[in-house]
């Protein structure tokens, strides 16, 4: 790469300048934080909804005071950490098979790998610590929810071939970074349930909708390249596919709350959340990479709102 283009590379990067990162770390470990993206926490958050709403839904008691509240607040701090060691994990090994991809990409040539800063040797040493890491929060839980989480790494494998082969990877990350539907219930009641499967459909639904948007950041790039994504698969058609994505999401996620019978509270929230989802339909410039982003990042919003509507329609 010249350095002309180097220094294009640079002005087009994803990864944030001046960060914590930057400020806090030892030069030799901003590589490794950055390509667990520590530095940008939004995929963490994302992965880490679907377990939260799950456990939350899954407590049967919220009553100040109940027994179950201190343990699920501690499964609360398990997920917290799983999901962020976890998205790190999948964060490496996404960045490991691609790496070729990424050094063609100005967003992502000086990514830790395509950039050198990390050796593909260095990063698989680093995603066998953090799948360690996770290994040791798995086995916090029952044998069914271990076996049920050790069951999700075969989705993790699979997940960045997918662009290569079908337009709908969203679909295959949304069957990934949804698991902690499954997982959370089953953490808490030992099995998997018609509500937690339910919650588990919406959450893909979900992933489609965020994940299409972010996805438009990248299909010209991804064009050249050859890679597949539903940015390119939906093209103008985008935003009525995304009113079809989130329209679901919301159904189904109300439909789980449902079948718990959850009160009012939670019907409230999942309101204001069908109202920021809309917001995103409505206002979304797929042409903008900024706008694009933004939105995509704004799914941190619709997560709590929902979060807060199971815990509030259990507790109210």
């Amino acid at each position: 790469m010249t350095e002309t283009a180097k220094s294009e590379a640079v002005a087009a990067s994803d990864i944030p300048k001046g960060a914590w990162v930057d400020k806090y770390l030892p030069a030799r470990l901003r590589p490794y934080a950055r390509i667990a993206r520590f530095d940008r926490p939004i995929g963490t958050w994302l992965l880490l909804f679907p377990g939260w709403w799950s456990v939350s839904l899954a407590t049967a008691d919220w009553s100040p005071g109940a027994s179950g509240v201190g343990q699920t607040l501690w499964f609360f701090v398990l997920f917290g950490i799983g999901a962020a060691v976890m998205r790190g994990a999948g964060c490496t090994f996404n960045d490991i098979s691609d790496r070729e991809f990424d050094a063609k990409v100005a967003r992502t040539a000086d990514r830790p790998i395509p950039s050198g800063a990390v050796s593909v040797r260095q990063a698989i040493f680093y995603l066998v610590a953090l799948s360690l890491i996770g290994c040791l929060i798995l086995i916090q839980f029952n044998p069914f929810a271990i076996g049920l989480g050790a069951a999700s790494l075969l989705l993790v494998a699979v997940y960045p071939f997918m662009k290569r082969i079908t337009h709908w990877p969203q679909f295959f990350l949304g069957l990934t970074f949804n698991w902690g539907a499954l997982l959370g219930w089953a953490v808490v009641r030992g099995d998997v349930q018609a509500p937690a499967l339910i919650l588990y459909a919406g959450g893909i639904f979900w992933t489609l909708g965020y994940d299409t948007i972010y996805a438009h950041q990248d299909k010209e790039d991804d064009l050249i390249l050859g890679v597949k994504s539903l940015a390119l698969r939906l093209g103008a058609h985008t935003r009525p596919w995304l009113g079809v994505f989130y329209v679901a999401a919301v159904a189904l996620v109300g439909l789980s709350g449902w079948l718990m019978h959850l009160s009012w509270p939670f019907y409230g929230a999942l309101g204001l959340a069908a109202l920021q989802a809309g917001w995103q339909v409505a206002t979304v410039s797929i042409n903008n990479p900024d706008d694009c982003l933004c939105k995509f990042k704004s799914n941190r919003l619709f997560g709590w709102l929902v979060l807060a509507g199971f815990i509030l329609g259990q507790i109210i």
